[in-house]
Parts: structure tokens; sequence; C-alpha cells
């Protein structure tokens, strides 16, 4: 290619601005009944209610990097190819086997392909972050969730019976069942930490990318929102687990329940904002 030929970003999609708009109108069609799902979803799904601001997030850091993006060559590179190719067999094996995921996945899968083929190598890395982070819209599927839960869920009731127990509360377990004087309580799994771990670890990877430079301060932002997610809902069992015993049953499962499930997220966050400060104290 020579050197007059040689388009950066801004010029290339200026250029093909029609094709492209063409190319999304297709895009639009193609997912025309499977985004309103996923919404819908999100608004009933308490586990995915963070899918609502994750294009904002993902938008935010395109918006952070822009005019470093839209100077850069665009090279176009056929190795996109391929990767619209595997976008398009997950759309049609999801739409075949009725797999919401693989389907809902297939979007962020062709957004990359066409990042590379169009744009090239050096374009998809830098818009990696935004891309990759479009991932955490996309609801999992039930049977990893409810394989994770599970365990989680007697790990919960397990710890929060001992901690019960050494606190002077007569208190017996089975399984994810807690035992108490005067009622019984079940570790379900808004309690288990998972439904809040889904949402933390989208902020805190977001959060991560906002406030601290390097990866492994990065990391440890990101690793901390599973054993924070676990702790705050251990706290809220406990909590529910003495309320119970003292107050009795109607108190613990009133109006404080549900008020708990909004106060554990917020300490949830308050622990993770914290954890994010110290890193920024020390060192690079």
């Amino acid at each position: 290619m020579e050197q007059s030929n040689i388009l950066t970003v801004a010029q290339t999609l200026r250029r093909y601005r029609i094709e492209l708009g063409l190319l999304m109108l297709l895009l639009a069609v193609l997912y025309a009944k499977i985004f309103p799902q996923m919404v819908m979803q999100w608004s009933s799904d308490e586990n995915y209610s963070h899918g609502f601001i994750v294009p904002f997030i993902a938008g935010y850091f395109f918006w952070q990097r822009r005019r470093e993006i839209m100077e850069l060559r665009a090279d176009q590179n056929w190795l996109g190819l391929v990767v619209i190719g595997f976008g398009l067999f997950m759309l049609l094996l999801g739409f075949l086997a009725t797999e919401y995921f693989t389907m809902r996945s297939s979007f962020v899968v062709l957004l990359i392909g066409m990042t590379l083929f169009f744009l090239g190598r050096e374009v998809l890395k830098a818009m990696a972050l935004p891309l990759g982070y479009l991932f955490f819209m996309v609801p999992i599927p039930y049977i990893i969730y409810d394989a994770a839960a599970f365990p989680l869920k007697l790990f919960v009731a397990k710890v929060s019976v001992f901690i019960l127990k050494i606190s002077g509360v007569m208190v017996l377990r089975e399984g994810n069942i807690i035992m108490l004087a005067n009622t019984t309580l079940e570790v379900a799994d808004a309690c288990s930490g998972l439904r809040s771990l889904m949402s933390l670890i989208a902020l805190a990877v977001a959060y991560a990318f906002m406030t601290q430079n390097g990866w492994i301060k990065r990391t440890i932002v990101i690793a901390s929102a599973l054993p924070i997610a676990i702790m705050t809902n251990m706290f809220r069992v406990i909590a529910t687990g003495f309320l119970a015993q003292y107050w009795g049953a109607s108190v613990a499962e009133g109006f404080f329940h549900e008020f708990a499930g909004l106060a554990v997220f917020g300490v949830a966050m308050v622990l993770l904002v914290a954890t994010g400060e110290v890193l920024r104290r020390f060192g690079r």
C-alpha cells in the first residue's frame, strides 16, 4: 500500500460511512428479537440489572481514548473475516439450539471481528477494553449460575452457623437450611453472594481501569470482588439470624430482609472503593 493510500480510523469511517451504516442496519435486523429479550431479562432479573449501565461504561472507555483511536492507522486485517464467521456461527448455533447466551455473545464477537477486519490489529488492541466490557451485559446460562450458587450457599450457611454458635445462638444447619429456636431460615441464591457478585465484578472492572495504573493493582481490585461479595452476604445471614433469635421471625423476614439486600450491596461497594484507595497510595 502506498503511503498516500494509508487512512486513519477517522478518515476510513468517513469514506465508508454508507457501507458501515448498511452493515449496522443489518446487525440491527439480525438482533431485532434478541436484544429486547435481553433487556427484559435485565429489568426482571436482579442478577443482571447492571446490564443497563454496561453499554454506557463501555462507551465511556471509548470516549476516553477517542482522539488516540481516531488517529490510528486503519489497516485491514483478513483474519477479521474468520472472527466474523465464528460470530455468525455462534448466532446460528444459538438460534437452532435456542441458547440465548450464545446468540447474545455473538454480537460482541461480531463487533470484534468487524473492528479487526475493517480497521486492523492496532485499532482492535486500542478498542479491547470497551469491546470486551460489553460481555458483562450478557446474562450467563442458568445452568452455570446454579452450579456456582449451590456451593456458595453451603459455604455461607456453614460459616454463618459457626459464627452464630460461638456468639451464643442456638442453631442447627442442614445443607443451606438454618434452624433457629423459633424459625427456619434458608440461605437462598440472593444470600449466597453470587447475585451481588455478578454486578460487583462488572463494576470492579470499570472501577479498576478508571482508577488504577498497572495490571497488578487492577487484578487485585477485580479479584477482591469475590471475597467482598461473600463476606457482606455472610454478614446479612448472621444479622438475620440474630434478629430472628432475639426479636422474632417477623422482624427478620420483614422490612429488614428487603432493606438488607440494598445495604449489603452498598457496603460491598464501599469496601471495593476502599480497596482501590488503599492500592492507589502504595507505589506504582
